[in-house]
């Protein structure tokens, strides 16, 4: 465990020999070994799955799985057959129902990771390293994980687990080991730990309550929709009022994320209207959305969000590049000014204004997302997934932000498969099934059964919290 930037993913990528070690030793049963490459990690037995899909979109699920092992006729050719074959036995060997002859890019990004994970398992690694596995999962698809992680640690696989979701950790960790600042901090068992402990550890300073923000008065309705449909989801009805953070809960597919494409005008739409500050607006497209005052973070932000080879300054200025420019001519130490101080306000270092914004950990590049639309001022804010593979203390302080921004009074939607934040940071909770918004309910009301349930359609007379905030289960 660690924060962003703590060194995790780096150190997994030396064991895999992505990266040269600088200095140090190896050691596999006991005997020191050079990983030069990945081909060396192969052969020693190990196998990594990146935080970031390593995959080939256009080529099939079945090409991707065989990709550099792929099965050859006697002829030499290619053998299809086989190779279809294989594929599906490894998804199979993971409980993945996927079909193996559709373009691996067609596939939303839970089941692109299964497919990940299937090529991992079935290189019959030795040692496994996970690098934020369940990241884009359902809970389904991570209760299947869980269970064939399980089954290698019954047959002798060693696995190295990185995760900043604390469930996880006591779920499935008999040591943790953590790192801050490209440093070893310690190693201890697992049951000898609470999650204060873990997060003094990970940041070096204490996070009291982590979703804790003081009662919010929204205000008038500042984003409101109706009978809005297309894309495969609605007809639904929303409001966010100004100084709100609605949170949307629901299962993976059940047309989250496309009902705020929609709202955004990054999908087409087939009916309905949406209204800003009480006007009738109806963006065709994402650049008039931004024109009146929305913007949104989404899910994927490297292939949707960000422009990975330009800066961090370009990425932060380039939808607000018209209030920053004079008859045309850009003003580069205006431009510069300003995004340095949104910057700050998201403890971005300074120093890294100029990097290409995909030298920037995951965590950080979420940040520059979100802080695109605080130079912009959007006053309706739709964040998919803002803390998707970010660490417990660059989640605080996102969720600071948010609640900075609606006391400011903008409407922020925010989309979470996280069950405990989804309630914890918003005043109201709306839960997504089939497309449509199926309960609206307060914060204060919610619990993690409750949504469970209608994001399911299951039926219940009651249902009671069972989880305290902050404490171990």
């Amino acid at each position: 465990m660690g924060e962003n930037g703590a060194g995790k993913s780096t150190l997994m990528k030396i064991l895999a020999g992505n990266v040269a070690r600088d200095a140090g030793v190896i050691e596999i049963d006991g005997q020191r070994v050079e990983i030069a490459t990945p081909a060396d990690a192969r052969r020693h037995g190990i196998a990594i799955i990146h935080q970031e899909l390593n995959t080939v979109p256009y080529m099939s699920v079945a090409e991707n799985l065989a990709l550099g092992k792929e099965p050859k006729t006697r002829f030499g050719m290619l053998d299809r057959q086989r190779m279809t074959q294989d594929a599906a036995d490894k998804l199979d060997r993971i409980g993945a129902k996927i079909d193996v002859t559709q373009p691996l890019g067609s596939l939303s990004i839970g089941m692109q990771q299964m497919v990940e994970i299937a090529r991992a398992v079935g290189e019959e690694a030795r040692v496994l390293v996970l690098d934020e596995p369940t990241a884009a999962l359902s809970r389904t698809e991570s209760e299947q994980l869980y269970s064939l992680i399980g089954q290698m640690r019954a047959d002798g696989v060693g696995l190295i687990y990185i995760s900043h979701r604390m469930e996880e950790v006591w779920r499935l960790a008999d040591r943790i080991t953590v790192l801050r600042d490209g440093r070893y901090v310690g190693t201890e068992i697992a049951d000898d730990l609470t999650e204060g402990q873990i997060v003094s550890m990970m940041v070096g300073r204490d996070i009291a309550d982590l979703y804790g923000h003081g009662p919010r008065e929204p205000r008038e309705p500042l984003l409101r929709v109706e009978g809005l449909r297309g894309n495969g989801v609605g007809p639904f009805d929303l409001t966010v009022h100004a100084g709100e953070v609605v949170c949307v809960a629901g299962l993976i597919g059940a047309g989250r994320t496309e009902m705020a494409r929609l709202i955004f005008g990054a999908d087409a739409r087939t009916g309905g209207q949406v209204w800003i500050h009480g006007t009738q607006s109806a963006p065709v497209d994402p650049a008039a959305a931004i024109a009146q005052g929305i913007g949104m973070v989404p899910e994927d932000r490297k292939s949707e969000g960000l422009f990975l080879e330009h800066s961090v300054k370009d990425n932060i200025a380039i939808s607000t590049l018209e209030d920053l420019s004079w008859m045309g001519i850009l003003r580069r130490p205006k431009l510069r000014a300003a995004v340095s101080e949104r910057m700050a306000q998201l403890r971005l270092r300074s120093n890294a204004i100029d990097l290409p914004v995909e030298a920037l950990s995951g965590g950080n590049q979420q940040k520059a997302a979100v802080a695109r639309w605080l130079l912009r001022d959007s006053q309706v804010l739709i964040l998919d997934e803002p803390t998707r593979g970010v660490d417990i203390g660059a989640k605080r302080e996102i969720y600071d932000l948010i609640d900075t921004l609606a006391r400011q009074g903008k409407a922020i939607l925010v989309i979470s498969s996280d069950l405990p934040e989804a309630i914890g940071i918003g005043d109201r909770v709306l839960v997504v099934r089939d497309g449509r918004i199926v309960h609206d309910m307060p914060s204060a009301e919610a619990t993690e059964e409750i949504v469970m349930l209608h994001a399911t359609g299951a039926r219940a007379a009651t249902a009671q919290a069972t989880q305290h905030k902050g404490a171990r289960p």
